[in-house]
Order: C-alpha cells, then sequence, then structure tokens
C-alpha cells in the first residue's frame, strides 16, 4: 500500500509498478476480462494529478460511451479514497469536484480530467494543456486516430504521456500490428514483441513501450464465481475463453473454420508429393491498397477430405506487370501450371494469359465476393475433414486460423461476412471451385442380408 496525502489506496500488487511509473511515452495494458487494468489505469492518473497540475484527456471511439464506463469508473475510484466532492459542488480544497455537462472532474491543485470522443476527428482538436491520454478501449478506435493523438499532444514543460487499455483481440487489430507483430505490403511479417514472451514475461519495455499483461487472477478482489464463469467459457467457446480468462490473443466469435489446422512444412511437403499432380490446385484473388495479391497452391488427399495448404505469395501495392514478374521468382515452374483467379477480374486475367500465365477465371458462384457466394463457398470449406497448412503459410494461418463471423447490431452472427476480409481463403474458394468436397458416407449395414 501506498499513501496520497492522507488517504490509502488499495493496489493490486501486479499493479504497483505501473501505477508509479512515469518514464515511458506510451503504456500498454493487455489483459483478460475483470483483471482491473482499467481501475488500476484509473489508480495512476488520479495520484499524478494530485502530484502535480495536469490536464488529463480520456479518450473512447463514441464520447456517449464514457459516462456508464470511464466516467463512473474514476467517480468509483475517487469514491473508494474518499476524495470525491459532493455532487454540485465547484471547489475543494482537498477533494476533486465533478460535473456531467461536459462530463469533467476537477482536482484541488487546478489539475482536470476531460472527456473526448474519436467519432469525429474535430473532437480531438482542442486538447491544449492536455499530457496524458487515456485510451480506454483502444482496440476501438484506428491507428490513424493514435497517430493523430500523438501528434496533437504537445505540452510545455510537461512529459507527455499515453495510457492504452483493451482486452487482447483479433491480430488484425492496429493495436496487435503495432506493437506485437505487423504484415509488410510485400507479405512478410515484422515481429516487435513475440507473443509468448509477452505472456511469460508480463510487464517489460520494449522500444520505449511499457508493455503489460495481466488476468482476472492478478485482482485480488476479484470473486471466485466470476472467475468460475469464465472458465466456463472453456466448454462453449474455447477462442473466446482463452481471450477473456488467459488474455491471449485471438478471435472473439464463432470461428469460421474449425477444422483448420497448422503442420511443419516438411511434414506438408512429404503428404503434398504423395498425392497425384491432378488433386494440385492453384487458386489467386488480387488486390493492391488494403487488399493483397494472394496465391495459394493446394494439394487435395480425396480419399479422406484433407486439404492441404503447402504454399502461398502475399504481396500488396503491386501492380500486374510486378506482380507477373514476382510470381516467377515466387515460383519458376508457375507458368506451367493451371492458376483459377477471381472472375470479377476479367482484365487481369486477360493480362497474366498476354504474359503466358496459364490462368484462368473461376465458376460464377465465386464471382463476388456476395454474400450468397461467401455462404456456399465456407459450406463447401467446413466439409473438408482437416485443413491442413504448412507453417510456412503465415499469413493463411493469420486471416484463416481465427477467422470468425461478423455480429450484426443485433449481436446475432452474420454467416455472409467475416470479420476481415481473408484474401488467402478467398484464393482457396477459386483454386478449388470445380472440386466437391463430398464426405464419403459408410454403408449402412443390412442384418437380414446378412451384410
Amino acid at each position: 500500500m501506498r499513501k496520497l496525502k492522507k488517504c490509502t489506496m488499495r493496489v493490486n500488487p501486479h499493479f504497483d509498478n505501473f501505477i508509479f511509473d512515469w518514464d515511458y511515452l506510451v503504456y500498454l495494458l493487455i489483459g483478460g476480462y475483470g483483471s482491473s487494468k482499467s481501475h488500476s489505469a484509473v489508480q495512476k492518473i488520479i495520484i499524478k494529478l494530485f502530484e502535480e497540475k495536469r490536464k488529463c484527456c480520456v479518450i473512447r471511439q463514441v464520447y456517449d460511451t464514457h459516462k456508464e464506463s470511464t466516467f463512473d469508473l474514476i467517480k468509483q475510484v475517487l469514491e473508494d479514497m474518499d476524495l470525491l466532492a459532493e455532487e454540485g459542488e465547484r471547489k475543494h480544497k482537498t477533494k476533486v469536484c465533478w460535473k456531467q455537462s461536459p462530463l469533467e472532474f476537477r482536482f484541488p491543485n487546478g489539475s482536470r480530467i476531460i472527456f473526448k470522443g474519436m467519432d469525429s476527428t474535430e473532437k480531438i482538436k482542442s486538447l491544449n494543456g492536455v499530457s496524458i491520454i487515456w485510451i480506454e478501449e483502444c482496440s476501438e478506435i484506428t491507428e490513424a486516430a493514435f497517430n493523430e493523438l500523438l501528434g496533437r499532444i504537445r505540452p510545455i514543460g510537461q512529459t507527455r504521456h499515453f495510457i492504452l487499455t483493451c482486452n487482447p483481440i483479433g491480430m488484425f487489430n492496429w493495436v496487435y500490428q503495432r506493437f506485437f507483430s505487423r504484415t509488410e505490403e510485400d507479405g512478410s511479417v515484422s515481429v516487435t514483441l513475440k507473443d509468448d514472451t509477452f505472456y511469460n514475461r508480463r510487464i517489460l519495455v520494449k522500444n520505449g513501450v511499457y508493455y503489460h499483461h495481466s488476468t482476472c487472477d492478478d485482482n485480488e478482489w476479484i470473486s471466485k464465481d466470476y472467475i468460475k464463469t469464465l472458465d466456463d467459457y472453456k466448454k462453449s467457446d474455447k477462442a473466446l475463453w482463452m481471450v477473456a480468462r488467459w488474455g491471449r490473443f485471438g478471435a472473439t466469435g464463432l470461428r469460421v473454420l474449425p477444422n483448420f489446422e497448422e503442420m511443419d512444412s516438411d511434414l506438408v511437403a512429404k503428404a503434398v508429393i504423395a498425392i497425384p499432380e491432378k488433386w494440385h490446385r492453384i487458386g489467386m484473388d488480387f488486390g493492391f491498397e488494403e487488399s493483397f495479391n494472394a496465391v495459394i497452391k493446394m494439394a487435395i488427399d480425396d480419399e479422406h477430405k484433407w486439404l492441404y495448404i503447402y504454399k502461398e505469395y502475399y504481396k500488396n501495392h503491386m501492380t500486374d506487370d510486378r506482380t507477373a514478374v514476382d510470381l516467377v521468382l515466387w515460383d519458376p515452374n508457375i507458368k506451367e501450371q493451371l492458376i483459377k483467379a477471381d472472375c470479377a477480374e476479367p482484365k487481369a486475367i486477360r493480362y497474366y494469359q498476354q504474359q503466358d500465365f496459364k490462368m484462368v477465371k473461376c465458376k460464377k458462384i465465386a464471382e463476388k465476393k456476395t454474400e450468397g457466394s461467401r455462404i456456399s463457398n465456407t459450406r463447401k470449406m467446413k466439409r473438408f475433414t482437416r485443413i491442413i497448412c504448412s507453417r510456412d503459410c503465415v499469413n493463411t494461418i493469420r486471416e484463416c486460423k481465427n477467422l470468425t463471423y461478423r455480429k450484426k447490431p443485433d449481436g446475432t452472427l452474420d454467416y455472409g461476412h467475416f470479420d476481415i476480409d481473408p484474401h488467402t481463403f478467398s484464393a482457396m474458394w477459386y483454386g478449388l471451385d470445380d472440386y466437391q468436397v463430398v464426405t464419403p458416407k459408410k454403408r449402412k449395414i443390412n442384418s437380414k442380408r446378412g451384410n
């Protein structure tokens, strides 16, 4: 326990160093449900604002969500510390005054906490004097918005600090891409911090960023009943259990491909060599700006209905002429192999044909990524007993392993859309458009005939 003037504050020991450390620009708190990361961030801010005259801005994607979340949490912590003034008080010698229109806290020494939403960039232009930013549910805002905040905060004579808190949602979120592992334009992966290192060390500093990992076990005041609720997720939704209970990055919805698995590249290569050439397929999805050119090489074990994915090409910001050259470098024999591509791009297909690629358009069912085609093609992929992907195909694994269905506003699943646009998955659709996945049915035994 550490004392703030005459007030004793209870601190979860796992957060003690974080709360009293102000040596870094960015503090990233990633944790499971009920780990007390947001509560500890509030304690950190309150202590600093009592010690120094500072202005803190609390950010969420939508301003209206503050009142029932961050604003109420700050009130609760101040009240627990006996530091909250009565409603309506405008000034107090020792306690923090507050108001709800607009949301704000005022400290005895002149420090202030204000609240902003990122749903309009105009709302963050007036951040004069702010030296501390707390972004709650930071995964909800965009990386562009975070960069905008970094550029806007320039206090005179004071250090800058950004506190980011969130649950570890999907790996396609900008938080994971920026602070852990980012996919570059050429499809390569740049690793800033390995997940396992983060989970094992739990508190560390890398590239000037203070990383902090937590679970509900780090919260001394969480109830056993709540922990049991999180543990029960394992039975109904294992992916959510990993996120909520253990604070690990992953999918937080229903997985599209529960039959998807990884395998060492040597084992995949050995299996693929044994598969006749007639069961080999190549699919291509086109992309440029936000999306990627994705080429996937596959082989089908027709007897067992196993699909092997053994090689991938994945790049964006590449024109067709550059990609044509690059594909030959990727696979010198590529022009001798049949490639089925998105038939919504006839101009691109024609160009590759002129460059002597054996490229044809896929069937109409996969022409456009409409809701109907997504559902039909996804059902087809689900019929494979196993989808086995070489660990060399890092982008295929990244896109498909934890691919989930998007949720509608009412919370129900939208089976025609995914949480991301998975280019490797689309390439698989195109390459397999002429293959029907018919699961072998066991012959029924007729006891009368003795069969």
